[in-house]
């Protein structure tokens, strides 16, 4: 089951709840699925998880009764599977022959069905779907005696995308992919070593970010004392999803030791110079087209607005209307505002278009509200391949750029033109190369060889 999720956890600090709290408050747009968190005071370990936003998950003494001094907390949005099924919620919490430990997972393995399949033969029993209880059973079955060896053994069978923090009574662990396909970050606040998926967790907990966890970095903390392993590696490159720069990381984090805020400006500049337009106004897509959509503007010379209006009280479990009433979906979110569109030539940013559907709803809107002409620039190259790596996109045949020309998108989306940033500006912008990124979703190069078990159970999802 593929997650898309935000970790936190902190170390030796009388506050951890309440600040791990905080963090996942902070990582809130990584996952509104559920969200959970698990503590230790050395002896005992308490959790609490449940579906919901962080806010209406932790209400009254729940946070005071997880008492400890070590925390890892986990915001999960499954992006297919059982996510109706309270033990696929984070963190897992397990009982065994050496104590207790707590798992946060951020990723996606891919030979999670084939490890799953030889564990269940061995005689494992899973309570839920999700990878990370791959990771647990390969964990207690290891034959190796001390936990970090045990840990160790089992992350060298681990084939795909995982950020980590695996907490024991005694123990915090903080774990990158050799690939380093999802971001984590270290920081510290007063003296506590702290770790986030993004370092905009640790703004709003007054922590200061001190570096990444490396690709491959195995980081242990134990009695006060750091001590960093790494997982061995075949290859010297790196995968860090691109994707993350694109739509899904906060514009105020830093990632991959780049700001998101600068690698998204950048993308809207590169994207004017590649794909420019005559026009009056450029407005964004909110939110993750508002950044990209400044780079546009200060490029272009076009003068910048907010010409669509976003709800954001709008969640993922909103009821879609009948069948005549498909358009409402995309009001619900967003509205124009006629007076900055009316007459006007738009160009319209947006960070990507999946299968097209809501894009010519956007366009649509905005001539409805009185735009002349509406160009729409797309600030990723077209997405042609679906990602196994952990976020949500759907089969190829489903993706209208995989089997559709630029003219037949721009067609079908009704606008009167269509730009795409290509690969290589993309990866300027970004400041890496292949070598360091991720870019599968484009152009179909996986970094790590996909089973065919895979691909089938995402089709049939």
């Amino acid at each position: 089951m593929k997650e898309y999720c935000g970790i936190f956890g902190i170390y030796n600090n009388p506050n951890a709840a309440y600040y791990t709290y905080l963090g996942l408050y902070a990582l809130q747009h990584r996952g509104q699925e559920s969200a959970g968190i698990a503590t230790t005071d050395g002896k005992k370990m308490r959790y609490y998880k449940d579906f919901g936003l962080v806010s209406s998950v932790f209400k009254g003494e729940i946070l005071k009764n997880l008492k400890g001094y070590v925390a890892v907390g986990h915001n999960r949005y499954s992006t297919s599977g059982a996510s109706d099924s309270i033990d696929n919620v984070q963190p897992i919490v397990v009982s065994y022959k050496h104590g207790q430990m707590a798992i946060a997972h951020n990723g996606n393995l891919v030979n999670a069905l084939n490890l799953r399949e030889k564990l269940e033969e061995e005689g494992s029993i899973f309570r839920g779907t999700s990878d990370s209880e791959v990771i647990v059973h390969l964990i207690v079955k290891s034959k190796k005696k001390k936990f970090l060896e045990k840990l160790m053994d089992a992350l060298a069978k681990l084939e795909g995308a995982y950020s980590l923090l695996v907490m024991t009574n005694k123990k915090l662990i903080a774990i990158r992919d050799p690939w380093g396909f999802r971001p984590l970050s270290m920081g510290e606040l007063d003296g506590s070593p702290v770790f986030a998926s993004e370092t905009c967790a640790f703004d709003l907990i007054g922590a200061k970010y001190i570096r990444d966890i490396e690709p491959g970095e195995v980081l242990l903390i134990e009695n006060g004392e750091i001590k960093s392993y790494q997982i061995p590696k075949k290859s010297s490159k790196k995968s860090q999803c691109i994707f993350e720069f694109v739509y899904f990381a906060r514009p105020d984090s830093k990632i991959f030791k780049r700001s998101v805020y600068e690698v998204r400006k950048e993308f809207g500049k590169r994207l004017a110079r590649e794909n420019p337009v005559e026009a009056d106004v450029v407005i964004p897509v909110p939110d993750s087209g508002v950044v990209p959509a400044l780079g546009y503007s200060q490029e272009s010379k076009i003068p910048f607005e907010m010409g669509l209006i976003r709800n954001h009280y709008v969640g993922r479990t909103f009821i879609k209307p009948q069948q005549q009433m498909r358009d409402i979906g995309v009001k619900v979110k967003l509205n124009p505002i006629p007076e900055v569109i009316r007459g006007k030539r738009v160009v319209v940013i947006d960070d990507s278009i999946v299968r097209g559907t809501t894009s010519k709803k956007i366009v649509r809107m905005i001539r409805e509200a009185g735009a002349k002409e509406v160009h729409m620039r797309i600030s990723s190259p077209p997405t042609k391949w679906p990602c196994y790596f952990g976020i949500d996109t759907p089969t190829k045949e489903q993706l209208i750029a995989s089997s559709s020309s630029l003219d037949e998108i721009c067609k079908h989306i009704e606008a009167d033109s269509l730009g795409y940033l290509s690969l290589e500006g993309m990866l300027e912008a970004a400041g890496g190369s292949k070598e360091e990124f991720c870019t599968a979703c484009f152009d179909g190069d996986y970094p790590v060889e996909i089973p065919e078990g895979i691909i089938k159970q995402a089709k049939k999802e």
